[in-house]
């Protein structure tokens, strides 16, 4: 799922339920959250969708973040404290694409 949306009821009311429990319910084997630009700042500044987010990791959701935004925001070192793991991004998505992942977008 690639996160991107700096609405967070979106985020509140969709995505975040549909990750936990597609990981939790087995829905998928595998569920990676990609924050991807506002999401990044969100993550920092607002502690209740960092406690969102890392009630996913939790549940074994993989989160990474987008370093190239993420260094445009200020955030990189942030995130990596919260465990997130922070990398481009670009062409791991592609990667993912090519390999057969699906991919909803928030």
């Amino acid at each position: 799922m690639i996160l991107s949306s700096a609405d967070d009821v979106v985020h509140r009311e969709l995505s975040f339920p549909y990750a936990y429990n597609s990981k939790k319910q087995a829905w998928m084997d595998e569920v990676r959250v990609i924050l991807w630009g506002p999401t990044e700042k969100m993550v920092v500044e607002d502690k209740e969708f960092q406690e969102q987010v890392m009630l996913l990791m939790v549940a074994g959701v993989e989160v990474i973040a987008c370093k190239a935004c993420s260094d445009n925001f200020g955030v990189s070192d942030e995130l990596e404290k919260i465990g997130i793991d922070v990398r481009y991004v670009g062409t791991f998505v592609t990667e993912m694409l090519k390999d057969g992942w699906y991919q909803l977008t928030f």
